[in-house]
C-alpha cells in the first residue's frame, strides 16, 4: 500500500478529515506500522490509529505540560536558575525529540 491509498481509506473512513490531517495520519501511521499491507484490514488500520493517536495525544500532553513550566521558567533570571530549573531545560528538550521522533520514525524517546 502506498501514501496515496493509505489516504484514500483515511478519507473513507474519515470523510470529515482535513487534508492536513489526512496527511499527518499517513505519516504517524506508515512510522508506527511495521507492515503497510497490513492496514488494508479496518480493524488493523483502526487499531494501528489508535495506537498512533494515543502515542501522540501522550506526547501533547507532555508538550503542553512542559511548556506551561517553561513559560513560569521564562520569567525568571537564567542566572539564578535551581537544579530542579535546569531540569526543565532538559525535559522539555526530550519532549521536543520525542515529538520529531514521532515524525520521522524515529523509536520513541523515555521522558
Amino acid at each position: 500500500m502506498n501514501c496515496q491509498e493509505l489516504a484514500a481509506r483515511i478519507q473513507r473512513l474519515q470523510p470529515a478529515a482535513t487534508e492536513r490531517d489526512v496527511a499527518r495520519l499517513c505519516l504517524l501511521l506508515s512510522n508506527f506500522a511495521e507492515d503497510l499491507e497490513a492496514l488494508t484490514d479496518d480493524e488493523r488500520l483502526n487499531a494501528a490509529w489508535q495506537q498512533a493517536a494515543l502515542r501522540l495525544q501522550l506526547a501533547t500532553d507532555q508538550h503542553a505540560a512542559v511548556m506551561q513550566e517553561l513559560e513560569q521558567l521564562a520569567s525568571s533570571d537564567p542566572e539564578k536558575f535551581t537544579p530542579d530549573q535546569v531540569w526543565i531545560l532538559v525535559r522539555a528538550i526530550k519532549v521536543q525529540a520525542q515529538v520529531l521522533a514521532m515524525y520521522v520514525g524515529q523509536a520513541p524517546i523515555d521522558v
